[in-house]
């Protein structure tokens, strides 16, 4: 699993916890003035996951007051960006007399080298925070200070392909080795590089590469909301991102496999799955193979045949006694 740190405030004395909590988010982010009216029990959660330079830190925690001043940044600035994901909760952030407000799935973001203020709202509040080093974004300085403070949502387009991203890291980091970490820190970074970017209306200010994996990544997550579609073809996934067929194929051409063979590989698990739930028992296998984009029952067999060395029948038959 990822190298990942893990913190319950239940663990410590009630009159230390506050302090505690403060001392940890000045460590996680960066130093900050924290003031809460559950101080005297202040109840949090935490859990960093190391992504090489790149930390991500899912949290719960009472309603609280984080302050950035400039003495703090004069003090101690790590030079980095930090973007929280809101889960669960309501937030609003003060910058230079101006006030925003956060709901759930919305993006506060925030520049290590600029003073602010948050305010979480009335009940528990449920965040993924991400920590980018500066040096990581490949954007000039100025744009990307510009674009770190804006509104960013994590409902549709760049924004959503990182929520996405964050949650899935956060949810279960058993799936994935210590040695996956840099390069899911290099991810994330592509991604929040791309989102601000797109805020901004300058992805040529990324260079090639990084614009070449947030596409990748973007095309994944297409694919997967669209798997069930028997039309879903290399030319229909480069018709939808706007690019060439012949630059689709490029692009997997780093990847462990081509385009079609991983969609076929995706659909085949999705049916082998299927096929042993005893739920689907009484589902005919045409139904199901046609679910997962196989509308011939003969192509179905002959591409199951071969990648599991049985017919779908007997895989279900075998997996339905094994299961009783």
């Amino acid at each position: 699993m990822l190298i990942e740190t893990v913190f319950r405030s239940e663990g410590l004395p009630a009159t230390d916890r506050f302090d505690y909590w403060r001392e940890l988010m000045s460590r996680t982010h960066a130093p900050m003035d924290l003031s809460s009216d559950f101080a005297a029990d202040y109840q949090a959660e935490q859990r960093l996951i190391e992504l090489g330079e790149v930390s991500l830190w899912p949290a719960t925690f009472q309603p609280l007051v984080f302050r950035r001043t400039p003495k703090l940044i004069r003090q101690s600035d790590p030079e980095s960006y930090h973007l929280s994901l809101l889960l669960h909760g309501l937030g609003g952030v003060i910058r230079n007399d101006s006030e925003a407000t956060y709901v759930p799935w919305d993006f506060h973001s925030s520049n290590s080298s600029r003073p602010f203020e948050v305010r979480t709202s009335q009940g528990p509040i449920t965040t993924v925070g991400l920590e980018v080093p500066k040096a990581l974004v490949p954007l000039p300085r100025d744009k990307g200070d510009r674009a770190i403070v804006r509104r960013l949502s994590g409902r549709e387009g760049v924004g959503a392909l990182l929520a996405q991203f964050l949650t899935r890291v956060a949810d279960d980091p058993h799936s994935f080795q210590p040695a996956d970490g840099p390069r899911l820190g290099t991810v994330a970074a592509d991604l929040l590089s791309a989102l601000l970017a797109h805020v901004l209306d300058a992805d040529g200010s990324l260079p090639p590469e990084s614009r070449q994996r947030a596409l990748v990544l973007q095309i994944r997550s297409y694919v997967q909301r669209n798997l069930h579609d028997a039309e879903l073809t290399p030319s229909v996934i480069a018709a939808a991102h706007h690019i060439s067929l012949s630059y689709l194929h490029r692009l997997f051409e780093q990847e462990e496999e081509t385009v079609a063979a991983w969609i076929r590989r995706l659909r085949l698990e999705h049916a082998r799955s299927d096929l042993a739930d005893p739920a689907l028992r009484t589902t005919p296998i045409c139904v199901i193979a046609a679910r997962w984009g196989f509308l011939r029952a003969a192509d179905f067999t002959r591409t199951f045949r071969t990648a599991y060395g049985m017919p779908p029948k007997q895989y279900r038959d075998e997996a339905c006694h094994t299961a009783e």
